[in-house]
């Protein structure tokens, strides 16, 4: 991988590299502007609807290069709260590929992160206060990690995982996998960050094993990179697979970015394409300088030391600071999360502030001025 910074041939103009296509495998990102996966909590029984259709739906319309779906989970346990959205069954599947070819039609990529939130999960929605659910309450179920250490003292002790379930762990994921080529996604995630089940693994801090998944760097990453062998061994060659992590949990002794390119060192060859790096989520007593782009130092020495493609993430609000990042050679993709939540269409925006034509669909041309069709008939 060229890790350079994106440059211009000479005696050219300065081109956004914000609008630059990204080929990755046999898919071509058109620019560089994702949608980071964002958990709605408006599902029932894992089923994607209404909602799900015009929030993806809308960002792909704003122009955003690839749009991922939320951490959808690969179990039932595994979801944070029980609105979370699914992909254990086949029966998810004919909802999410509506959403798949409507993000196409649009000339965007749809992409999805899949996920298990180990001690995180059975929790209740965010605007009925979030709080861990009893495994014996209605709404909620028994959680699982890799140790029995609650995430805190609201939190349920997890049940630690055996060999067996470690194995149908891996099992969930591959069938996921499966299940979101056939709705149409040509973009799959692996969620190991925020502290849930894989980062849960990854970290001293909540996994504690003596068995051949704990102790040692080696170990802790075991069921990550059996999780990602598996998903790379359903998908089709040609399809690009990322994996997110935190980079680092902000905690003395516990995960950090030494530890994550070593670990992106060891994914690659397994068929990782890039790396998309958040940070924290692991413990809830971590102080987390929060601030513009705190997180891009991580894409940048992952990208540098790793060789790896990366993506940036986090407090990451407008064209120009995202323009600064890949110019710099820090990250390769831009993922917003919050931003798109203000502004579906950023890409439009960005694209006039940074004085290239916007396209846009040929029903918005007569609204924004020095816009061209993203008409694809």
């Amino acid at each position: 991988m060229d890790t350079k910074p994106i440059a211009n041939k000479p005696g050219t103009a300065a081109a956004p590299a914000l609008f630059e296509p990204l080929p990755i495998r046999s898919v071509t990102i058109p620019n560089r502007i994702v949608v980071s996966p964002m958990c709605e909590y408006s599902s029932d029984d894992g089923f994607a609807n209404d909602w799900h259709l015009v929030h993806l739906g809308s960002r792909a319309v704003g122009g955003a290069g690839l749009v991922i779906a939320e951490a959808t989970a690969v179990s039932p346990e595994g979801r944070i709260t029980y609105g979370d959205l699914g992909i254990w069954k086949d029966e998810h599947i004919p909802f999410l590929q509506r959403i798949t070819t409507f993000v196409k039609s649009q000339g965007s990529i749809p992409g999805i992160q899949i996920a298990h939130a180990g001690r995180k999960a059975s929790c209740e929605v965010p605007w009925k206060g979030g709080t861990p659910l009893a495994a014996d309450h209605p709404c909620g179920w028994q959680t699982v990690g890799p140790s029995p250490i609650p995430f805190n003292r609201q939190s349920q002790t997890p049940r630690e995982l055996t060999q067996a379930d470690l194995v149908h762990l891996v099992d969930c994921f591959s069938a996921a996998t499966r299940r979101a080529l056939a709705a149409g996604f040509e973009v799959i995630e692996v969620h190991a960050a925020h502290g849930y089940l894989l980062h849960e693994f990854l970290s001293p801090l909540s996994n504690q094993r003596t068995d051949a998944y704990g102790g040692s760097l080696a170990n802790r990453a075991r069921l990550l990179l059996q999780v990602v062998q598996a998903v790379r061994e359903q998908m089709r060659p040609q399809l690009p697979l990322f994996v997110r992590i935190s980079a680092t949990d902000w905690v003395a002794g516990g995960w950090d970015i030494e530890q994550s390119v070593q670990v992106a060192r060891w994914l690659k060859p397994l068929g990782v394409d890039l790396i998309d790096c958040s940070s924290g989520g692991n413990v809830g007593h971590a102080r987390i300088p929060v601030g513009p782009g705190y997180q891009v130092e991580f894409a940048r020495r992952i990208r540098h030391e790793a060789h790896m493609l990366t993506g940036a993430v986090g407090m990451i609000t407008d064209p120009q600071q995202a323009e600064a990042i890949l110019r710099n050679g820090d990250a390769d993709l831009i993922l917003l999360a919050r931003e798109f939540l203000r502004n579906p269409y950023f890409p439009m925006q960005a694209a006039q502030d940074l004085g290239v034509p916007a396209e846009v669909p040929k029903q918005y041309l007569r609204a924004i001025k020095d816009s061209v069709s993203r008409d694809r008939d």
